[in-house]
């Protein structure tokens, strides 16, 4: 727990999509813990040696917590699952709680409702985390290249249950950071994705 696992791994994984399309210079991305339980760690050894596999190094990159300031710097903040959702918009100022989203939300063909830890698990869970984020990337960058091309692409926030406005207490925390670059097309469509309470 505490951005070691999954929201470092997603933020490898998103930095190669990135790369892929030539788009580094346009977005910045980080990840970052609602605690800070491993400062300056690098991330779990298993989620290193499973992302090296399908070709993202995470060996470089060391956990941090959230700041303050990165609810005005970033232009979204993706969550893991519902309780570190629900922990960071217990903190976020209201002014940004849009910014806020779920990563599962941007998953293509799966229903898994969030991206489960695999921190206690085995083999088979950071395998199963890789495939999440690796489709929720795919995703996400649908999602950006939209907002860039002036799309409506802008998916509903989902409940746990499939239903909109739902929190649920805090277990896990983790959180990936996508800050995109200024434009006056993003500010003015993040101003109309609020948050569901």
């Amino acid at each position: 727990m505490g951005n070691i696992c999954r929201s470092p791994t997603a933020e490898a994984v998103f930095y190669k999509r990135l790369m892929d399309r030539k788009l580094l210079h346009k977005v910045k991305i980080d990840s970052a813990g609602t605690h800070n339980f491993h400062p300056d760690k690098p991330p779990d050894e298993r989620s290193q040696a499973h992302a090296l596999k399908r070709g993202y190094d995470l060996s470089h990159l060391r956990a941090r917590p959230v700041v303050d300031s990165d609810f005005e710097q970033f232009d979204l903040l993706l969550t893991m699952d519902w309780d570190n959702r629900a922990l960071l918009e217990e903190r976020c100022p209201a002014q940004h709680l849009h910014k806020i989203r779920g990563l599962a939300e941007f998953l293509q063909t799966s229903q898994a409702p969030v991206i489960p830890d695999p921190y206690y698990g085995g083999y088979q869970g950071f395998e199963h985390v890789l495939d999440l984020i690796e489709e929720a990337s795919e995703g996400l960058m649908k999602f950006v290249l939209g907002l860039w091309h002036g799309q409506q692409a802008c998916p509903l926030s989902r409940g746990k249950n499939g239903t909109a406005g739902h929190r649920f207490p805090f277990l896990k925390m983790e959180v990936f950071l996508i800050n995109l670059t200024p434009s006056p097309m993003w500010r003015a469509k993040s101003r109309h994705v609020h948050s569901h309470k």
